[in-house]
């Protein structure tokens, strides 16, 4: 065999023992809290100042190279915060493994508007035991001033209604967005793993369209 033919068959190799996870993950939350940011920021690595209010639905996707015999593809479903929409959440929901439940740190009326959103999910998506999806609770905007929630309130809620952990981030400024979303990632391989469930592509769900017909794009 010829030394390229070796390393084509190498690589072949390589490819085949490559395990692949596939994980739907909701972004939820009120609208104008930075969902839509966050989620782009993370795929792109970048700030987009300009907002614009998603309808429905948006989706994007971000592919992890998790370790050397591990991938993890990220399906991220941004939803729309607007109440004419929550309708919509139980079709959106579907097949979804993980959340992010979002918040501004500079509205109170965001920050208790999660236990609503973290009730909705609890209802609506669920494990193959019944128990809740792993779901993490960012505070978003950590860089204005004018805070209005503190630490303390967030640690208290975040315990009190099931969540698997919470961070305070910045998606201006590029501040615990990775980790936020390895810390939401390892939870749900964790929990996967413990049920000995193996995510895939049974879970490959993509987005149903609103009622205009549209997915839905924007920095809500």
């Amino acid at each position: 065999m010829s030394n390229a033919a070796g390393r084509r068959s190498g690589e072949a190799k390589s490819r085949t023992a490559m395990n692949e996870h596939l994980l739907k993950i909701l972004i939820i939350g009120d609208g104008n809290v930075g969902k839509s940011s966050f989620v782009h920021r993370y795929v792109n690595g970048q700030f987009i100042k300009t907002y614009r209010m998603t309808m429905g639905v948006d989706y994007s996707v971000k592919m992890l190279l998790w370790s050397e015999k591990e991938k993890v593809r990220l399906q991220l479903w941004d939803i729309a915060g607007q109440e004419r929409f929550i309708s919509m959440n139980r079709i959106y929901y579907k097949g979804a493994l993980g959340c992010v439940v979002m918040f501004d740190v500079s509205s109170s009326a965001s920050f208790l508007s999660c236990r609503h959103w973290k009730q909705d999910l609890d209802n609506k998506a669920m494990l193959p035991n019944g128990d809740s999806i792993p779901c993490i609770l960012l505070a978003n905007k950590c860089d204005l001033d004018q805070r209005l929630v503190s630490a303390d309130s967030i640690d208290r809620f975040s315990k009190a209604n099931g969540f698997t952990a919470w961070m305070e981030v910045s998606v201006k400024e590029n501040k615990n967005i990775v980790e936020a979303m390895r810390r939401l990632v390892q939870e749900i391989l964790s929990v996967h793993s413990s049920l000995d469930l193996q995510p895939g592509p049974g879970h490959d769900v993509y987005p149903q369209l609103d009622s205009e017909g549209n997915r839905g794009a924007g920095c809500c």
